[in-house]
């Protein structure tokens, strides 16, 4: 399952090509030698204030080895996040995201269900819930929805990512085996209700960087990611956490 999220949120999955081509459109390389115009954002930006209350950050055992022992190790510095109230919203179906300026839209069209047979056949899921790109297609940040009994058996709705396991426990439903972990966090967010528990994983893959942060709603696993080259990490790194970090489940 790892693997297949890893898949799904990295920089080349399958089925990558712009939405309503009506629109507007911008040229953009999507490798070396394909070039495929795209819309600009199919939304008017909305503006609409929605802030994250993050009233600890937590940081869990280490879950591979090269990771230092937290209990030997200071306590870590503060999560560097950008702000990005003044970023487009994205607003899915329960769920919004901040996208970074000047990504592009390829979410899946809204009548995307219009595929429904006369015989009551369910339509195809939507691969993504959401997914932007930069300009040059380098930079990803994606947003899958998955039933949290698809992620764990369980015959409970489950209303809580600490429902999956704690962060450790949890890394082996979000994180390839192969990959290496440089922070995993547990982020506390101030609902009316409580608090609710967002997994943050900031990991490494085949020449690529990815920002996870997973969270639970009403029985489904909200997961954002943010990839990019491990070339271009360094540069983006605190735009493409903060697109990730700013993941709501409503």
């Amino acid at each position: 399952m790892a693997i297949l999220l890893h898949s799904l949120l990295s920089l080349h999955p399958p089925n990558l090509k712009p939405q309503n081509p009506k629109r507007p459109k911008s040229l953009f390389l999507l490798g070396p030698s394909a070039s495929l115009k795209v819309p600009t954002f199919r939304r008017d930006v909305v503006l609409r204030t929605a802030s994250l209350c993050f009233v600890s950050f937590v940081f869990q055992n280490p879950l591979l080895q090269s990771l230092a022992d937290p209990s030997k190790s200071p306590k870590p510095a503060r999560l560097a996040i950008a702000n990005t109230n003044s970023w487009f919203q994205y607003f899915g179906d329960g769920f919004s995201i901040r996208v970074p300026p000047q990504f592009i839209d390829f979410t899946e069209p809204e009548d995307y269900s219009a595929g429904l047979s006369l015989y009551g056949d369910k339509a195809k899921p939507k691969t993504f819930a959401a997914r932007f790109a930069s300009p040059d297609g380098s930079e990803v940040v994606s947003v899958v929805i998955r039933p949290s009994n698809s992620l764990k058996i369980t015959f409970l709705e489950a209303k809580d990512i600490s429902e999956l396991g704690s962060l450790k426990e949890a890394a082996r439903i979000f994180v390839p085996g192969a990959a290496t972990i440089y922070s995993a966090r547990t982020i506390k967010v101030k609902e009316e209700e409580g608090f609710r528990n967002y997994y943050l994983y900031e990991f490494g893959r085949d020449e690529e960087r990815i920002a996870l942060v997973a969270a639970v709603n009403r029985g489904r696993v909200f997961i954002a990611g943010a990839a990019a080259p491990e070339s271009k990490w360094k540069e983006d790194e605190l735009k493409l956490r903060s697109a990730a970090i700013s993941l709501t489940v409503q």
